[in-house]
């Protein structure tokens, strides 16, 4: 069976952009392949977090992948730092990657720019602890956004030299997995194009009832339609967008004859999707809470995730350091 590895970034809640853009597509992924999800704990420590923040946001984020459905029986899902091997590795790529390519990366330019005052060597080699993350599973398949493809292209790069460099076939070279047409676009209601943290215009699926009547009932709208089947402009389009995705194909339609005979009233129709996005999220809301109540349970599932982890892990270091000579 081909083996997937998807990292999970411990920056917040999610909101209904990452549930129906990658989560969704986990709960399918876990059922077809033989998966491991691990949250990035280390890859966080580039940006500087206290440690205190990185705690709590595994917490947080290991509550909320489990209340989504995924199942620990099915697939992997552990810290990344339970997993010591991967260091291992990560320094045995180190060794093999070059501080001009490094220098290039796009991402690290980026964080360079944004984070003058704390350009770190971790900063610098994050394209090779991702590899290392890939690689210590011998993955073939790894979800990942355009803006990790470069990334992806370092991992492949990585394994390519170090299969060259020992006369060796030990690493495959990794895919970018792509979820195309299963990945949904979640508008912002803010009448930009996407839904996100940064943006600030998210609903979190932690978020309880008067929260998001609030943050919906600020929707942008305009005046609305003076014209028959006019065409929706971006923020109005957006609304329905999310009609279509969190309520029924009725109230859609409903919605739709009246905007394009020019009688929609939007604050009936921002009304329905407030309660249709609860209706949505409170289930999962309802579970997060359950699962960060029992952290004996959350321990448990970490724990025996990183066991499965660490027995793939082992395997592959074993491997690599009779390749390099170390016995």
């Amino acid at each position: 069976m081909e083996i997937v590895v998807s990292g999970i970034r411990p920056t917040g809640n999610l909101h209904l952009g990452n549930y129906f853009g990658a989560v969704k597509n986990f709960l399918r992924l876990q059922d077809e392949y033989k998966c491991f999800f691990f949250i990035a704990n280390w890859h966080s420590l580039t940006t500087h977090p206290h440690p205190g923040d990185v705690t709590n946001n595994v917490r947080k984020i290991l509550a909320e992948y489990l209340a989504c459905g995924i199942d620990p029986a099915k697939a992997a899902i552990y810290v990344q730092s339970d997993v010591k091997e991967v260091l291992e590795l990560y320094l045995f790529l180190n060794m093999n990657a070059y501080l001009g390519e490094l220098q290039r990366v796009t991402s690290f330019k980026e964080k360079a720019r944004k984070q003058p005052e704390n350009v770190n060597a971790g900063l610098l080699t994050y394209p090779t602890l991702m590899a290392a993350d890939i690689l210590i599973h011998k993955a073939h398949k790894v979800p990942v956004g355009k803006d990790q493809e470069q990334n992806m292209e370092m991992a492949r790069k990585f394994a390519r030299r170090f299969n060259t460099i020992y006369g060796v076939e030990l690493f495959p070279e990794p895919e970018s997995y792509s979820f195309g047409g299963d990945a949904v676009k979640v508008p912002g209601l803010d009448g930009s194009g996407k839904m996100g943290k940064s943006e600030g215009n998210a609903i979190y699926l932690i978020d309880d009832a008067a929260t998001i009547r609030k943050k919906v009932m600020k929707a942008v709208t305009d005046s609305g339609p003076t014209e028959p089947n006019s065409v929706k402009p971006e923020p109005i389009e957006n609304l329905f967008k999310m009609l279509q995705i969190v309520s029924s194909p009725d109230t859609y339609d409903y919605f739709n004859e009246k905007y394009n005979t020019c009688q929609v009233r939007y604050g009936d129709l921002k009304k329905q999707l407030a309660e249709d996005i609860i209706n949505f999220t409170h289930p999962i809301r309802e579970r997060i809470l359950d699962f960060a109540a029992n952290t004996d349970y959350m321990d448990k599932v970490a724990k025996e995730g990183a066991d499965k982890a660490r027995e793939s892990a082992l395997h592959t270091i074993r491997e690599v350091r009779e390749v390099i000579g170390f016995k």
